[in-house]
């Protein structure tokens, strides 16, 4: 695989230095146009395809791993340790440790504080003139 790719670059640059000396046959731009694009196209292909095995093979080793580490755990009588890592964000001893707020962030704070002040001022004079309506119809009566 890896000559393959070294192959392909090698090869890319010897015909680049022909064709700008000259040694290359100029009536083919068209054709060498369209071979270049294939091993361009195969170059990908092959590129694309160990990629796939890479992920394959890591795939097919971490499912191993993990059969050993169950194994171990079941031998042991060990918990995963995923119901421990769950449990540690919620703790926050250092205040230091904490994660820091962007800028949006308390952007959005803040005008949702100024929000509350507005509804507990709007709340506030729906009472006030809620009592004063009562106290003025309690004055006002129609005979």
């Amino acid at each position: 695989m890896a000559a393959f790719i070294a192959k392909q670059m090698v090869g890319n640059q010897l015909s680049a230095v022909k064709d700008a000396a000259g040694g290359g046959d100029g009536g083919d731009d068209g054709d060498d146009k369209e071979k270049a694009e294939e091993e361009e196209r195969e170059r990908q292909e092959a590129i694309r395809e160990a990629e796939e095995r890479r992920k394959e093979k890591h795939r097919k080793m971490e499912e191993e791993r993990e059969k050993m580490r169950q194994d171990i755990r079941d031998k042991y009588n060990i918990k995963k340790k995923e119901e421990v890592v769950e449990a540690m964000p919620q703790e926050e001893p250092n205040p230091l440790m904490r994660k820091k707020k962007t800028p949006e962030e308390l952007a959005a704070e803040a005008e949702q504080e100024e929000l509350d002040d507005f509804t507990k001022l709007k709340n506030q004079m729906e009472t006030q003139v809620g009592e004063l309506k009562t106290q003025i119809e309690g004055k006002c009566v129609m005979q």
